[in-house]
């Protein structure tokens, strides 16, 4: 398994590498993370650089209605292809960085913990063994959502409206490759309590045929980011709390919900 990670040094500078958690240092790479990334020797203690966001996704794509247990709960129909939407780029928030609301807004924020999966090659209309072939690695991913504007016009929910506000959408703290995502679990903490704990095994439409046929709606590209939908439990955040997301092999992306 090998975790990438994209940083800041103290000068602002950005860069990625890979990151050896028990030694706590980043091996630092050049070139491009989809294509040849190549180690320059250089290693970096963890601590003397802020993690960035693991990926720029070009599109981020979220799903709705694709787990078991939370289809069973809500009466809600399984789905035979992917429900999905899309969030903005502007919505892409760094781990340890703080989720406002938009200005003005009152309503509920809620958190939902959920594996994302990291394209690294060009898709298009392709097979499960293809799609699954494009999938670069895993990681943790923050589906923020404004709840009340969800659900404002009662003619028509307002899904992306609502998941795209700035800094909506945490993600990392790295990209995970060689990882078995139907063995993992994700958790969700508010201040330590542990909110949400599922199992990806129960995820309705797996990682490899998600990517099969959205590729058939859409050509996919490297560094584009699917979050799979997340399970039950997921409940509004207040000002001041801190939620994490923790997926074994991945690591906790931690942010604090500010006022």
């Amino acid at each position: 398994m090998t975790l990438w990670v994209r940083f800041a040094r103290q000068d602002g500078a950005e860069g990625f590498g890979t990151l050896d958690e028990a030694a706590g240092v980043i091996a630092v790479h050049a070139g491009d993370l989809f294509a040849g990334a190549t180690p320059t020797r250089e290693t970096l203690p963890r601590d003397a650089v802020r993690l960035l966001a693991p990926v720029r996704p070009g599109k981020f794509i979220g799903l709705w209605n694709n787990f078991h247990d939370l289809a069973a709960r809500t009466g809600a129909a399984i789905p035979e292809v992917p429900l999905w939407f899309l969030k903005a780029g502007t919505a892409l928030l760094d781990p340890e960085d703080t989720i406002r609301p938009p200005a003005g807004y009152t309503g509920k924020v809620l958190y939902e913990g959920e594996l994302g999966l990291v394209v690294g090659r060009r898709c298009r209309d392709a097979d499960e063994v293809e799609a699954a072939a494009a999938i670069f690695g895993l990681t943790a991913v923050n589906d923020v959502t404004a709840l009340d504007i969800l659900h404002a016009d009662p003619s028509f929910p307002q899904w992306a409206r609502a998941k795209s506000c700035d800094g909506f959408g945490p993600v990392g703290p790295a990209i995970a490759t060689g990882l078995d995502w139907s063995a993992l679990r994700v958790r969700v903490a508010l201040n330590g309590r542990v909110r949400q704990d599922y199992p990806l095994a129960d995820m309705i439409i797996p990682p490899a045929r998600i990517v099969a046929l959205l590729s058939r709606e859409m050509t996919l590209e490297p560094g584009d980011l699917i979050a799979c939908g997340t399970s039950v439990g997921a409940l509004p955040m207040r000002p001041g709390m801190t939620v994490e997301v923790s997926i074994d092999g991945i690591g906790t992306l931690r942010n604090v919900m500010g006022g």
